[in-house]
């Protein structure tokens, strides 16, 4: 249960997308993590802008830690934007990666790096097909509030 853990608290976010054509939208965002379903999951919400901005993300996700495979079930769900996702969680090194894929048919790769006790670099990739090179598609860097 360590392994995602440690992000139980509010953060602040600085988010960069970076969109197909090169450009760069940047917000800021926060992040909420607790312990639910009595202590076997860790719940988050994402909000995209701070509020009391009006959001343009609204989501949430379920970490569950399965024994038999030796990691973590990630589901994923915007529904302002009807965006979902299916991943397994693992750590790798000192990063923790989430391999799955949405609802789209995309490839995703969720990476939490540069892990601190109060920040960490979040960067989500997709690829169209397990040959294509992973894109980058979004960065969140976050600060621990609480």
């Amino acid at each position: 249960m360590d392994l995602y853990g440690w992000l139980i608290g509010s953060w602040e976010t600085d988010t960069a997308r970076h969109a197909g054509d090169g450009t760069i939208q940047k917000w800021t965002g926060e992040i909420h993590f607790g312990w639910v379903l009595e202590g076997r999951a860790i719940q988050d919400i994402w909000i995209r802008p701070r509020r009391p901005a009006p959001s343009s993300m609204y989501g949430t996700t379920l970490r569950i830690f399965d024994p038999g495979i030796d990691g973590w079930h990630i589901i994923w769900a915007d529904p302002l934007n009807q965006d979902y996702s299916r991943q397994i969680g693992r750590a790798e090194g000192k990063d923790i990666v989430q391999i799955g894929e949405d609802s789209r048919g995309l490839k995703t790769r969720w990476r939490f790096t540069e892990i601190t006790a109060d920040s960490f670099h979040w960067i989500g990739e997709e690829s169209s097909s397990e040959s294509d090179p992973w894109q980058v598609t979004y960065e969140h860097f976050a600060r621990r509030l609480s």
